[in-house]
């Protein structure tokens, strides 16, 4: 696949030194929290080499339950996955229902659980089921509006928004089967950080992924983190791109950036160099202890904005596997180790095809390379990043991390063509194990390498 040349003389560049270290030097400046008295909310240590897995139990099986899904928690495990995230999984809305089943994020009833799914003791055993492999259990959290038929809008209407004539209203014009939230009502946020208590303490569920957090207003976040974290520390999750969603309110943001950087690329507006000048804003804008989601697709991004195949095309392996090298956790959609190849239906059921598939090894492989190689740690334990010099960076980006004696070096050719290439950096130089192949590699500080067209190589050395 590539072969050395003798002492090439060709500069690196360590954007660590210059300007780009994949979010770790530069952290950004942080509003005032909501109590100055407590204490910096940190991650749970065990989110730190873990990876995240999004589970849309409607469509998992043809079932639809969490019986059935619980037969697929040991290959989940056999592949790596250290989170599972469970969209929500409350009785839905028949009021404005869109489609038939209606929408997950149409929440009835905060403490009750879809009987499509199965019961509240159902869910709770998946939740001992995947403790007892390891695993940890995020939930999907609707905090920003309800169903306009939950009997909160009965029993306490002040805790809605309302137009001049006193209806409930959406917060956004297309989502016409919610209702928004009134956050100006104190006994509204604090119903609402009861309920997120009560999975905790009812189901030892270890977090939360907040759907449109940036839609609820910050200092609820940071005063719901503080009193779930007296319970136990959770893991949070913001569907929500914003940096200050990291004051002291969450652990982990949307990094909607670097799939926008993805799809450009694979369509041909944007060229490889485009990842590192991605990385280097993301270093200028966001803390360096915060956890970024790196993602090809998920339950959005499949349904709306087309399937991985769709929008990445050949590109759809190396693009997923760039996400799980870079710094953040990176994100497996349901059917996606599969090769889920269709738009799932949001509002009818619309079963996953399980099938064998390459996808499967590829991301086990990569998930326990993240489990081990402390190159590859969430948050500022990660490696620093060297973005090596390449003699095409138009086609190939390329670069290594390393930690505590732990190394990665990934290169990557996303293109649509072959490419030979040079690529030089004192980080490059070492002795590496072939993460697919598994075969021993040498590398020098300048080597003379070539890649198919969407290929890539991942190395691991320590």
């Amino acid at each position: 696949m590539f072969s050395a040349k003798k002492r090439l003389t060709i500069s690196f560049i360590l954007l660590s030194l210059i300007f780009i270290s994949f979010g770790f030097l530069i952290s950004c400046e942080k509003s005032e929290p909501v109590n100055e008295t407590a204490a910096k909310v940190q991650p749970p240590e065990w989110s730190y080499n873990k990876s995240i897995y999004e589970v849309n139990i409607r469509q998992y099986t043809d079932e639809g339950t969490f019986k059935a899904f619980d037969a697929h928690l040991p290959r989940l495990k056999d592949m790596g996955v250290g989170i599972i995230w469970f969209m929500p999984i409350h009785p839905i809305g028949e009021v404005n229902r869109k489609g038939t089943l209606g929408s997950y994020y149409s929440v009835k009833d905060y403490k009750g659980v879809n009987p499509e799914f199965g019961t509240l003791n159902d869910f709770k055993e998946t939740v001992r089921k995947a403790h007892e492999l390891g695993m940890y259990v995020i939930l999907d959290w609707v905090a920003n509006h309800s169903a306009f038929d939950n009997p909160l809008t009965e029993t306490d209407p002040d805790f809605y928004t309302r137009d001049s004539l006193g209806n409930l209203v959406p917060p956004v014009d297309d989502w016409w089967d919610v209702a928004d939230f009134n956050y100006d009502n104190p006994e509204m946020r604090e119903y609402m950080i009861g309920a997120l208590k009560y999975w905790i303490e009812e189901c030892n569920i270890d977090g939360y992924r907040c759907d449109v957090a940036a839609m609820v207003p910050l200092d609820f976040w940071q005063k719901a983190r503080i009193e779930l974290d007296k319970i136990k520390t959770v893991f949070m999750l913001a569907e929500a791109g914003e940096p200050e969603m990291h004051d002291d309110a969450f652990d982990m943001t949307y990094n909607w950036q670097l799939k926008d950087v993805m799809n450009s690329i694979a369509a041909g507006d944007k060229d490889a160099s485009a990842i590192a000048v991605h990385f280097k804003e993301e270093a200028e804008q966001y803390p360096a202890d915060a956890f970024r989601m790196t993602f090809t697709t998920n339950h959005d991004e499949n349904t709306w904005q087309g399937t991985v195949f769709e929008r990445l095309g050949d590109g759809t392996e190396a693009f997923g596997v760039l996400t799980c090298v870079v710094p953040g956790m990176p994100l497996v959609y349901s059917g996606q180790e599969a090769g889920l190849d269709k738009r799932l239906d949001f509002f009818e059921k619309d079963p996953i095809t399980w099938k064998p598939h390459k996808f499967y090894d590829v991301y086990k492989k990569l998930f326990e390379l993240k489990k081990k190689n402390k190159a590859l740690r969430n948050g500022d334990r990660g490696g620093l990043s060297a973005v090596l010099n390449v003699s095409d960076s138009a086609k190939v980006f390329a670069f290594t991390r390393e930690k505590d004696g732990d190394k990665v070096t990934a290169i990557f050719n996303f293109s649509d063509e072959e490419v030979e290439f040079k690529l030089s950096g004192e980080p490059l130089a070492g002795r590496y194990k072939n993460i697919m192949s598994e075969e021993p590699v040498t590398l020098s500080a300048s080597e003379k390498m070539k890649l198919g067209a969407w290929d890539y190589v991942v190395l691991a050395g320590n």
